[in-house]
């Protein structure tokens, strides 16, 4: 029998000070992944932009409750800049046309339908991005696998993957950072932006298959790899709390919903 050794958890999560632990960090993390189903799933069923600008303004207001800062979430939120005007231009040219046409050109159609609709799609990406930020960013890794081992039931062998996984994921940013300093003292960092973004990410992606290979080594001479029980030091259990969050956010959502059925945009994805 083998033990993942780590300190025991109290009620909110251990990797934060005590003076400086949020309301959600006492959340169970299986209950945060329930959470994020239930604030994204819904706004899939309609494509209208008030019903994801309503969800973003709610959560933006649980912001508190996540003890991450306002800046801080609108920073992580730059990167859905990229992705959201992607989905946005697809629907802006390829939507099926309605009300005045403004531009047409080989088999794409500028129109108020698709205008109206790429601007709901952009919104939604933004809409159904911002949970996952909000729930997990403080989430420890080891609480969270521990939740998917004792309370959703996965197999040890994939949970303690998916935990160094997650444990690796900020080294990353470490081996990005030494490699910019490396090309600059040689000097070769300041010039041609896009050929030294992707030849450094191949870098990157070389050295995480050679960490992933020896980490997979390591954890099997160790028998993280067997076949046995196995037991957690942290003991994972379902509060009171949960139960709160949960009624929250389904709380939330339906406000979202029915304010978009209320000034009638609410229109299903089929339809």
């Amino acid at each position: 029998m083998s033990t993942l050794t780590a300190r025991p958890r109290s009620a909110a999560s251990t990797s934060h000070p005590a003076g400086d632990a949020a309301w959600l960090d006492g959340v169970n993390p299986a209950t945060k992944i329930v959470l994020a189903l239930v604030l994204s799933i819904p706004l899939l069923a309609s494509i209208d932009p008030v019903s994801a600008l309503v969800a973003v303004a709610l959560q933006l207001l649980c912001v508190p409750l996540t003890g991450l800062r306002l800046r801080t979430v609108l920073l992580r939120l730059l990167p859905i800049l990229l992705v959201a005007p992607i989905a946005g231009v697809s629907m802006l040219l390829y939507a099926d046309p309605g009300g005045e046409v403004y531009a047409t050109f080989w088999h794409a159609t500028i129109s108020d339908a698709s205008i109206a609709l790429a601007v709901a799609v952009g919104v939604r990406v933004f809409a159904l991005a911002l949970p996952s930020i909000l729930l997990f960013s403080r989430t420890d890794p080891i609480d969270l696998a521990g939740a998917l081992a004792q309370i959703v039931h996965l197999p040890a062998r994939f949970v303690l993957g998916v935990l160094a996984g997650t444990r690796t994921l900020g080294l990353f940013v470490d081996d990005w950072r030494q490699m910019e300093l490396a090309r600059r003292a040689r000097g070769v960092g300041d010039r041609g932006a896009v050929r030294r973004f992707f030849s450094m990410a191949f870098v990157l992606l070389v050295f995480a298959v050679r960490r992933g290979t020896k980490l997979a080594m390591a954890m099997e001479a160790r028998g993280f790899g067997a076949d046995a029980h196995r037991t957690w030091a942290r003991r994972s259990q379902l509060h009171r709390r949960d139960a709160v969050a949960l009624c929250g956010g389904v709380l939330l959502i339906a406000v979202a919903l029915a304010v978009a059925v209320w000034a009638g945009t609410f229109r299903f994805v089929w339809s």
